[in-house]
């Protein structure tokens, strides 16, 4: 495979919020990704118009009545995706959760949409909450596993993870916080950095450096197996 002309970077923003701790965080792991040679493009879903997730948008041509179509377009052109979202209630915002679904169009294969078609994608995930880190070990890592578990089931594999705790200005004052943190963007940038390399990997081999590469492996005989065990089930539901 002949090396691309760039190694392109999707940084998907869920925040709500303008300023926000997770799209500061997004540009601080952006910086450290573009240092490492790696073109980024930061999309933020409040601002896009896209419909909710039905069975019709299986259909193979993409709808071209919302932004769904360009995020899909940047997203299957991508070396590496990053999803950088805050922690509401213990779960992701909405939109964020609806892009996941609309994503199984294009990320699942067309006859039974159980297969993963991203072959082993890179990805990363950026989390903030009000919640100190003891809470993301115990608990929220587990309310918010369905997001990366699902770009897992869709084929892609799962870098790294990171969590920034007590985004508050003060009790029961949210607010933006982590701009005056420069130790957290610091990792953030280094995360980006180490991001990048293996996305230029990827983009220049079709593959993930060998450890990432073999974790990936597992995952996918894992849902393999699950799959051949759940889908004739289903069949008879």
């Amino acid at each position: 495979m002949s090396a691309p002309q760039s190694t392109n970077i999707l940084v998907i923003v869920a925040g709500t919020n303008s300023p926000s701790n997770s799209e500061t965080l997004a540009d601080a792991f952006i910086e450290g990704a573009t240092q490492a040679g790696a073109h980024c493009t930061k999309i933020l879903l409040r601002d896009l118009k896209i419909h909710h997730f039905t069975l019709s948008m299986y259909e193979e041509e993409c709808r071209t009545d919302d932004d769904f179509c360009r995020v899909q377009e940047l997203f299957q052109y991508a070396h590496g995706v990053v999803f950088a979202t805050p922690i509401w209630n213990f779960s992701v915002p909405a939109h964020l959760k609806n892009f996941i679904d609309r994503a199984g169009a294009f990320a699942l294969d067309d006859e039974t949409h159980s297969k993963g078609q991203l072959q082993s994608m890179p990805m990363s995930f950026i989390y903030t909450g009000g919640a100190p880190v003891i809470a993301w070990k115990v608990l929220l890592h587990l309310t918010t596993m369905h997001v990366s578990e699902a770009m897992k089931y869709y084929g892609a594999t799962v870098i790294g993870r990171h969590f920034e705790q007590k985004c508050m200005e003060g009790k029961g004052k949210f607010g933006l916080v982590v701009d005056k943190r420069p130790a957290s963007l610091k990792n953030l940038r280094q995360r980006g950095e180490r991001f990048a390399k293996i996305a230029l990997h990827y983009a220049r081999t079709g593959k993930l450096p060998k450890w990432s590469q073999m974790k990936h492996d597992f995952f996918t005989w894992a849902y393999r197996i699950g799959n051949r065990i759940m889908y004739p089930l289903s069949q008879h539901q």
